[in-house]
């Protein structure tokens, strides 16, 4: 499949943008490079940034052990002028959903938790013959029409924030946030 001109553009957001949302980018990034080089652009913030920080030690460490590159992140603020640009927002909870379309009401119908795209996406076919971009636009407004009738509760589109927590929550981190990304890579390889 070729690449097309402009990459699919996925946000990944979460609060601080040095823990969850950087794991989610730099996973997505890493599995999409090794599917689909130069087909997907994966980038991150956060709704209370600590802008300028690196990746969090311990999720660094995560990044690294699950093929990811934890290096050269700067975390940055989540503001309207890089959501214009997305294709795809992945929250990494409701309530930061919830902002991104209090920001930028136009990304309402491209705008989901991580963990409930990962768990509407595999119910959506795709036309194998098209590009990436295409493809995936399809393949969003498909999940978007599976949402309402595959409602769950709060704690299963939610990734906990492991942030000066114990090891126990970031160890729950990576179960709630390494399957969805996982599900999502899964996807894409369905259709190469």
């Amino acid at each position: 499949m070729k690449a097309t001109s402009t990459p699919f553009r996925i946000l990944a957001v979460c609060t601080g943008n040095i823990c969850r949302s950087p794991m989610a980018e730099r996973l997505l990034q890493a599995g999409l490079d090794r599917v689909a080089p130069g087909e997907f652009e994966v980038s991150s913030a956060g709704t209370g940034a600590l802008i300028g920080s690196g990746i969090e030690p311990h999720v660094a460490g995560f990044v690294n052990i699950f093929g990811g590159n934890s290096a050269d992140f700067s975390s940055r603020q989540l503001t309207p002028e890089i959501l214009q640009d997305q294709d795809l927002v992945l929250a990494l909870t409701r309530a930061h959903r919830s902002r991104i379309v209090e920001l930028a009401p136009g990304l309402l119908r491209r705008t989901f938790t991580l963990r409930e795209l990962a768990r509407l996406l595999p119910l959506v076919d795709a036309d194998p013959a098209v590009g990436a971009a295409d493809r995936w636009q399809a393949a969003v407004a498909g999940a978007l029409r599976m949402r309402s009738a595959h409602p769950v509760s709060p704690e299963e589109d939610d990734v906990v924030d492991p942030y000066r927590r114990s090891d126990a929550v970031y160890q729950q981190m990576v179960r709630q946030l390494a399957p969805a990304v996982d599900a999502l890579l899964a996807w894409e390889r369905r259709y190469r």
